[in-house]
């Protein structure tokens, strides 16, 4: 089985029905007020209809109360739950879609994919102490080697250039934004086709 491709950060329509006929599987979009991806429920509603059931919708959100989650779950249909902030386990619990949680590691810190959670998914980001997610900052893979990833999305400066060595590693998933962009939350469709081309070809 191919790589799965995760593009997160979209707030164009267009953008979202270009990587989903590119072959993207899964669309992130961001509701975190302060990221400059951040996407309001209208907007939201019209990627949602670009996409149209081709790729899984998943909506990022940084310590939103439980209200928010829930009001924007319910309005989109999304089909995944991404938490990248600073959310206590038991925020992860009760959810009716598989829930991914964000692991902001600092260089040199290793991954433990063994640790109780309750997420299904855990997604790899480089550390940033006032941003969250979309930094751009890569971070080495050499302490993801032998590691069993199969629950695991690679991200953090993730390019078209390197993305086939991160894929390489057999993870669950990719996952790319600031990387395919020409400029924040707005996606370049050649990256965006050598992003996923070069993640779902690595062997």
């Amino acid at each position: 089985m191919t790589i799965r491709v995760k593009i997160c950060g979209v707030t164009l329509p267009e953008d979202a029905e270009a990587a989903a006929s590119m072959g993207a599987d899964m669309i992130g979009l961001n509701f975190y007020p302060k990221s400059p991806r951040f996407l309001e429920l209208a907007r939201a509603r019209e990627v949602r209809a670009a996409v149209s059931g081709r790729a899984a919708l998943v909506g990022v959100f940084v310590n939103a109360s439980r209200e928010t989650v829930a009001e924007h779950l319910g309005e989109l249909c999304l089909d995944m739950i991404q938490f990248h902030g600073d959310e206590p386990e038991e925020f992860l619990e009760g959810w009716p879609v598989p829930v991914i949680r964000a692991l902001r590691l600092r260089p040199g810190e290793p991954l433990d994919t063994s640790a109780s959670t309750r997420a299904s998914y855990l997604l790899v980001d480089t550390f940033h102490p006032t941003l969250y997610g979309g930094t751009g900052r890569a971070r080495s893979f050499s302490g993801l080697g032998g590691a069993n990833l199969s629950r695991v999305i690679i991200s953090g400066g993730l390019t078209p250039e390197n993305v086939a060595e991160a894929a390489a590693l057999r993870p669950y998933a990719v996952d790319a934004a600031s990387g395919v962009e020409s400029a924040p939350g707005v996606k370049d469709h050649q990256k965006l086709r050598r992003f996923i081309e070069n993640a779902k070809s690595s062997r």
